[in-house]
């Protein structure tokens, strides 16, 4: 069935929407290939070695032959892919827009930067899946390398978010169950779930020996609650959970437990190896791009 039968006109400008914006991103940015200590047989030269009986005669270096009369092999520097998997929040709590986020919710911010990743790692000959979740796994797609494997990232990313709570340290769990070999998980979420919970989850994906990247993506206005007077707080998780307060008096408790909760996660991210990266919805998420880049190349 055409992608044309599945999802309506608004569907599929969306989709254009974040492939253009996700070129946008990406143009000008270096990136390089992924290189692997393994021998093989690429575009860029390693070494010579003694020819031994049963190696293919066309890898032969006929010109050093003639020079010296004896057979060499020339090795390579394999160029491997990388093996990505996106794994994307889409619960409620992702649907907070504050009015410094230039209009985005976290979750579109996720979008963005999912869609930005994808478009440059297909670009370099990567293998890309996605896995987005809220209580439960949502849309599943096996890493794939073709370039029109985009449209159907880009498809499953331009779907709304939901309406549902998540247990991250549950689904977490789920999802390292789906990974297959080892490669990159890049986790795109706000964190909000239980740091004790998340960290076992976390240690179980690496134990696997996966690389994981977590881009913790918040609204100004959790960093740093500038709201006073009466307010309404509404929970985009359970529609009839919504309180009034005078903002002033809950100001201190909420920044302290904000901060104790961020010391945990940046704890269980440390103890687990996994790289935090923490983003505001502010911020041009082509930052977060070069932050991944620069991690990258820590890491190769």
């Amino acid at each position: 069935m055409r992608i044309l039968d599945l999802i309506t006109p608004k569907d599929l400008s969306r989709v254009a929407k974040l492939q253009m914006l996700a070129r946008q991103v990406v143009e000008g940015l270096c990136s390089g290939r992924h290189r692997s200590p393994h021998k093989g047989f690429s575009v860029e030269f390693k070494e010579h070695r003694p020819y031994v009986r049963g190696d293919e005669l066309r890898d032969i270096d006929w010109k050093v032959f003639a020079k010296s009369d004896r057979l060499y092999i020339r090795e390579f520097e394999e160029d491997t892919n990388l093996r990505c998997t996106l794994v994307v929040d889409r619960s409620g709590s992702m649907r907070y827009r504050g009015d410094r986020s230039q209009g985005r919710s976290k979750y579109e911010y996720a979008q963005q930067l999912a869609a930005s990743l994808a478009y440059l790692m297909l670009g370099q000959q990567d293998t890309v899946g996605l896995i987005t979740f809220d209580d439960d796994l949502r849309e599943q797609l096996p890493p794939r390398s073709r370039p029109s494997h985009l449209r159907a990232l880009l498809t499953a990313l331009a779907l709304d978010g939901s309406k549902r709570e998540t247990d991250l340290g549950g689904v977490f769990r789920k999802i390292a169950s789906k990974l297959g070999r080892r490669g990159l998980v890049i986790i795109i979420s706000d964190a909000m779930g239980d740091t004790g919970s998340i960290s076992r989850s976390l240690a179980h994906i690496r134990s696997s020996k996966h690389e994981v990247l977590f881009f913790q993506i918040l609204d100004p206005d959790e960093v740093d609650f500038p709201f006073s007077g009466r307010i309404q707080f509404k929970d985009l998780e359970q529609a009839d959970n919504e309180h009034t307060v005078e903002a002033v008096s809950i100001r201190e408790a909420y920044l302290k437990r904000l901060g104790d909760h961020e010391a945990k996660l940046r704890d269980a991210c440390l103890k687990n190896k996994v790289d935090l990266v923490r983003l505001t919805t502010d911020r041009p998420f082509a930052e977060a791009l070069h932050e991944y880049l620069a991690l990258r190349r820590r890491l190769r």
